[in-house]
């Protein structure tokens, strides 16, 4: 029997191709342009050929991985086709002059490449060599970085409005790709009409070999947008205040994505959502409706009518009635996909869903039941196919009387008075969003419980708590305030007390915790592979837009449950993310690491991802909780808007994130919700998270975020006190909990009754909870599986070994570095970790010689987490000791990684050290 623990890497790579393969989407496929066809000949243009996006920026994308597939190289592995070389070697000719440009630094990568230019001669040189082009465009955006409604991001450049141009006019049959994270704006199809267009998104590191399969037919496509992609940029309502630098006023309200474009502009749109093109084509045949009173349940019975073999989506729509609320013409109800279907072969799909999802919040009272779900009455007709605009009719049923489906009390609603869209006889009118009536405050106050009184050391360890020996609450009334305080401090970046390179560290973070047995549980930044700035190799997944598009649960949960065993071996408790955002705009930066803009599709995809990762014990840490829709000024920005649509789209994939994925780690955002910052919000993270849902694990903040007591007070990254009094756990991240290096106001809050006990005691046993429930548990009372402890022994050969117990050196006060572990041959690198107590700007100063003479030149690079800060170059110094010196910047959080790369063999180091040159 197989080992479960040992990672099958090809394994691993081929689920991940698949998954690419399964989202790209066709929107376009004139004449059978598409597949290439056996022993045809390709010209392919675009430096995006070479440079294959494989995610995002920021956090979401800063994975080592060992390879990156590009789509030149993936199509030159196939030797049915050939590649146009004399073309390719045009490129490579012209990148030796225009490098791939990587920006310096954090948020400052550009979004696209230069492009170079293609003449009318040199298309028509290539056109007559080749049966078809293919053009490939790509873009990047991330965290602290949005798209912009400008040339080179979500419009094309002069350069690429040029190569399409002359391409288009040279060859019969182009294929353009798409190597985005996001929608970008589509008009140039209509004005250069290439004969196949495809979006093949950011696909990690089996990105170019996913997208091959797909334009050589190894894979048919299949993929659906899971966004409306609308005629202009300023069709969507959400572009008016993006970008906002204090306050963004979500004014659509529930008419989000299709829900708007469906209800009141049809005509704006050019490929509605669940769009998307085959090689084949398919019947769906509804071969039974069923309504029980409470479930629909239909049996669709899908055909391959065509010639190849291929994968097929159906969907279900419902159009409610309008009643006294109002509704979007069309709500995705369900959805499902069929396996491979051999031509002639069919599958009848069984989709369900109960009619209580299809209830309308009730926050002005309008239907007589105020601050409740509401199913009014009426005929719910239902709709079933593939994309929202081309479904039938395929049953309805009736509600004969509003019915209330769930009972809530009024949360997070708004204080900003402004109007919202409302559906006034399928015509956009507005009406004020009713506004906030109680204070909560003093509901946070009046809903927190007395804990149990402090103890002291009764000698009960977690670990009994575990066993089932002994009760949590007793453990935690073990624990003197100074371990409670500590305890809602995560350290980080790159703890030493977790995995190398990672994110952050939680639950024992002092020795005092630890000896209470509490282990030191990790998280790592996700969600497209584990980020590690140490530089370990890790695997780069396809990222959210593109995994949303399979519409592939199974394939989903398959996918996340070989990213689980990585997790496992890594040592990573939580991976942080799925990212559940909405795409409400197509310019957040950061839409490339969530689904869609519907949230029944983001909550379904993300809980079949939290089952693969839980496969394994670990789970995924889903954020970014709620309503983070812009990355500029994140943790500056209000988001205004109402309960029922902060309910109806902005949190229902959280919620079933939570009840059907199981999902124990939440990360609030940096930003406000309704006046109070979302780290902060009682309501948000108590009311509903907790006592709506029944969450009852543990609440994490962004890194270094804010807080603040009230509506219209300044957030603070110090005011942890007010965060921990919403139940947000964790304030991540701290250098060193012990020694309050952030400091935070929880010891003065608790000194001045602003925080007490019982609030601290009860993040306490949240935090407890989720350490118990993670791998680290029972890895800290030695019950690792024999078959787990033979998986990390035959890991230790690996050439991707991480070592788990590395050592960390101090730079403070000038102190030099051991440096008799740097290699300094030609292409060698070392990773060395330091510490420090003070954040500021340092400057890095080495005494070194080299016996060569002085035309001789040795260069050599220094990182710091992976990312490029300087580089040393010395000449020669005939044996003779100089000093180099290199300003690297910022060191920030107390703990960092630094990467020596050797670009020469040479220099002999005799000392380094960092120099302090402004201390923050």
């Amino acid at each position: 029997m197989s080992n479960p623990y040992k990672i099958d890497w090809n394994e691993y790579a081929a689920l991940a191709r698949q998954a690419v393969a399964e989202g790209c989407v066709l929107l376009k496929n004139d004449d059978k342009a598409l597949p290439i066809r056996k022993g045809e000949r390709v010209s392919v243009f675009g430096r995006i050929q070479f440079d294959y996006y494989k995610s995002g920026t920021g956090s979401g994308g800063a994975v080592n991985t060992r390879y990156v597939t590009n789509i030149l190289d993936a199509l030159k592995e196939n030797k049915d086709i050939s590649v146009n070389e004399e073309l390719e070697q045009t490129y490579r000719d012209w990148l030796k002059d225009h490098p791939f440009e990587k920006g310096m630094g954090w948020a400052q990568e550009p979004w696209c490449q230069e492009e170079m230019p293609v003449t009318k001669e040199l298309a028509e040189q290539a056109a007559a060599k080749s049966d078809i082009a293919v053009v490939i465009i790509g873009r990047t955006a991330g965290e602290d970085k949005d798209n912009s409604a400008a040339e080179g991001s979500y419009l094309l450049t002069a350069a690429e409005h040029q190569m399409l141009k002359e391409v288009c006019g040279a060859f019969k049959r182009v294929a353009v790709l798409l190597n985005v994270g996001n929608i970008i704006d589509m008009k140039w199809v209509k004005e250069y009409d290439p004969a196949a267009v495809l979006y093949v998104w950011q696909g990690g590191q089996e990105g170019g070999a996913g997208a091959a399969d797909v334009l050589t037919g190894t894979v048919t496509p299949c993929g659906k947008l899971s966004d409306t992609i609308a005629l202009d940029i300023s069709d969507y309502p959400s572009t008016e205040g993006f970008g906002d630098p204090t306050r963004v006023i979500y004014k659509e309200d529930i008419y989000v994505g299709y829900r708007y474009f469906e209800t009141f502009a049809k005509d704006c749109v050019l490929y509605p959502f669940g769009y998307g093109l085959s090689y084949t084509t398919f019947t769906r045949t509804v071969e039974s409706f069923n309504f029980d009173g409470e479930t629909v349940t239909e049996k669709v019975t899908v055909k391959n009518t065509g010639d190849v073999q291929g994968k097929e989506v159906v969907t279900v729509f419902v159009e409610a009635p309008q009643g006294k609320l109002g509704k979007a013409a069309r709500s995705l109800a369900a959805f499902a996909k069929t396996e491979t279907l051999q031509p002639g072969e069919s599958e009848t799909l069984t989709l369900t869903f109960p009619i209580a999802n299809l209830a309308s919040y009730d926050d002005s009272g309008v239907t007589g039941h105020r601050f409740c779900y509401v199913l009014e009455s009426g005929a719910y007709n239902v709709y079933t196919g593939g994309c929202v605009r081309c479904a039938k009719l395929s049953g309805s049923f009736e509600v004969k009387e509003d019915t209330v489906t769930r009972t809530c009390v009024q949360a997070c609603a708004p204080v900003t008075k402004f109007d919202r869209m409302v559906n006034h006889n399928n015509t956009i009118a507005f009406e004020p969003a009713p506004q906030r009536e109680y204070d909560m405050a003093a509901r946070s106050a009046a809903a927190l419980k007395p804990a149990k009184s402090y103890t002291g050391d009764k000698g009960i360890k977690l670990g009994d708590v575990f066993d089932g020996k002994a009760e949590l609450e007793d453990f935690v009334a073990q624990l003197s305030d100074e371990d409670l305080i500590c305890l809602m401090r995560g350290e980080g970046m790159n703890s030493p007390k977790v995995t190398a390179g990672t994110a952050g560290a939680f639950g024992g973070v002092t020795e005092n915790l630890v000896n209470f047995g509490i282990p030191t549980a990790c998280c790592a930044d996700g969600p497209s592979g584990i980020r590690m700035d140490c530089g370990t190799v890790a695997f780069s997944l396809p990222n959210g837009t593109l995994l949303a598009c399979t519409f592939n649960e199974k394939l989903n949960e398959e996918l996340f449950a070989m990213q689980g065993k990585e997790q496992r071996k890594n040592h990573v408790d939580t991976l942080l993310g799925p990212g559940l955002n909405i795409h409400r705009s197509p310019l957040n930066g950061r839409n490339f690491e969530y689904f869609s803009e519907d949230p029944l599709l983001t909550g379904k995809l993300a809980a079949a991802q939290l089952r693969g990762m839980r496969r394994f014990g670990v789970t995924g840490t889903i954020k970014h909780f709620a309503c983070n829709n812009q990355e500029f000024k994140r943790t500056e920005i209000d988001s205004a808007l109402s309960e029922r649509a902060l309910r109806e789209i902005y949190l229902r994939a959280f919620e079933t994130a939570v009840k059907e994925g199981g999902a124990y780690s939440v990360m609030s955002t940096y930003g406000g919700l309704n006046g109070i910052w979302t780290a902060s919000n009682f309501d948000l993270l108590t009311t509903i998270l907790r006592d709506e849902w029944g969450f009852t694990g543990t609440v994490m903040t962004d890194w270094w975020a804010k807080g603040n007591d009230r509506e219209g007070e300044e957030a603070t990254r110090e005011n942890v006190a007010a965060q921990v009094r919403a139940q947000n756990d964790l304030n991540m991240v701290n250098a060193d909990a012990a020694s309050n290096s952030q400091h935070d106001n929880l010891d003065d809050a608790l000194a001045d009754g602003r925080l007490t006990r019982d609030a601290l005691v009860r993040s306490a046993m949240n935090i407890c909870r989720t350490v118990m429930n993670s791998p680290v548990m029972e890895r800290s009372l030695g019950r690792m599986s024999d078959e787990e402890r033979e998986a990390a022994e035959a890991e230790k050969t690996s050439e991707d070994y991480v070592d788990f117990n590395g050592e960390y050196q101090f730079i403070d006060d000038e102190a030099p570095l051991d440096i008799s572990a740097v290699n300094t041959e030609k292409g060698a690198s070392t990773v060395l970790g330091i510490r420090y107590k003070k954040n500021g700007l340092y400057k890095f100063v080495m005494r070194v010689k080299a016996n060569a003479n002085e035309v001789a030149q040795i260069p050599m690079s220094i990182f710091i987490d992976g990312n490029l800060r300087g580089m040393v170059m010395i000449n020669g110094t005939n044996g003779e000791v100089v000093t180099a010196e290199q300003d690297i910047g910022v060191l920030f959080g107390g703990t960092n990684y630094l990467k020596l790369y050797f670009g020469q063999t040479g220099m002999e180091i005799e000392e380094i050290k960092f120099v302090c040159t402004q201390a923050f």
